[in-house]
């Protein structure tokens, strides 16, 4: 005969949080090591860090300090606070966060905090109690959340794009500031994170725009009347292609002209490679004044042309 797993609830099994649960974890601090793929030892309960007592203070193999935090209930903010608290107080490696509901919020939480650029790693157990036919009662924990790889990873894509965005963003209200009053196309325009800005040529589909990289700077006409409009674009650009010679005559050195080929839009651009927004910031405002300098040949050199079409 077979039998079967039966749920036990928590408070049959450990009444009190502190006097209980949280006695026995710390006799039995063993039943956590294959959970969570490392040795706990040294459990030591109720260490005080100011106003706050951390449920179980103990260390791992390398004898960093591991706080503990238990909850015999759904998880809540205050519980999650907590463990930030202690972790900066007892300067601890890991923590251990055991409840016996995670609420999807808090398993979130703990994700986001294991993609930190920190040292610590985050645990997130689920506590049960379990017994077949009439047995004793036992433990069932189940790791929810825990630090890896692929999560540090995806922090440190997100910590890079951070960066990419306030140095764009930053590079952008330089150029702007520069070209005011040199270039009223752009007055009106708010610096972006994003790689471009742009402002209408004044005609409908026509876009003059500056793009950065981290290393290059272009200023570009764009022709893009929308959704499905590859063949208009074209038409539009061949338009503006007859007088080719004209236009980068008096831009004063050639352009590239590129058609829309499996890709909608058609663009004029002149790129500048002398740098980007990952140049040093004392390099900027070099790199803003050439390409406004490009912006504004471009578009003398283009708007007679545009009225024609």
């Amino acid at each position: 005969m077979i039998e079967r797993i039966q749920r036990v609830h928590l408070r049959k099994v450990w009444r009190h949080e502190a006097h209980d649960f949280t006695v026995w974890l710390e006799q039995n601090i063993d039943v956590l090591n294959e959970v969570l793929g490392f040795e706990v030892s040294n459990a030591e309960r109720e260490q005080s860090t100011g106003n706050f007592n951390v449920d179980i203070k103990a260390e791992d193999e390398s004898g960093d300090v591991v706080i503990i935090e238990n909850q015999l209930e759904k998880s809540d903010h205050d519980h999650l606070g907590k463990i930030i608290t202690y972790l900066a107080a007892f300067e601890a490696k890991k923590a251990i966060w055991i409840v016996s509901e995670p609420r999807p919020e808090h398993i979130d939480a703990i994700s986001w905090l294991n993609q930190g650029s920190n040292d610590c790693d985050f645990y997130l157990l689920k506590i049960e109690a379990i017994q077949i036919g009439e047995s004793m009662p036992a433990p069932l924990i189940t790791r929810i959340v825990g630090p890896s790889e692929e999560a540090k990873k995806v922090g440190q894509v997100k910590k890079e794009d951070s960066e990419r965005h306030r140095l764009r963003l930053a590079f952008w209200t330089r150029l702007l500031e520069r070209a005011e009053g040199q270039l009223s196309l752009f007055s009106n325009i708010s610096p972006s994170k994003d790689t471009w800005i742009g402002t209408s040529a004044g005609k409908r589909g026509f876009t003059y725009s500056f793009w950065v990289t981290k290393d290059t700077l272009r200023a570009e006409l764009r022709i893009d009347l929308g959704k499905d409009s590859e063949e208009e674009n074209t038409e539009l650009f061949h338009s503006l292609k007859q007088y080719q010679d004209e236009i980068d005559a008096n831009f004063g050195e050639p352009l590239e002209w590129n058609e829309a080929q499996g890709y909608r839009v058609c663009i004029i651009r002149k790129q500048l490679l002398e740098g980007g927004y990952r140049n040093d910031e004392s390099e900027w405002d070099l790199i803003a004044d050439k390409g406004i300098d490009a912006m504004k040949r471009l578009s003398d050199a283009i708007n007679p042309y545009l009225t024609k079409i």
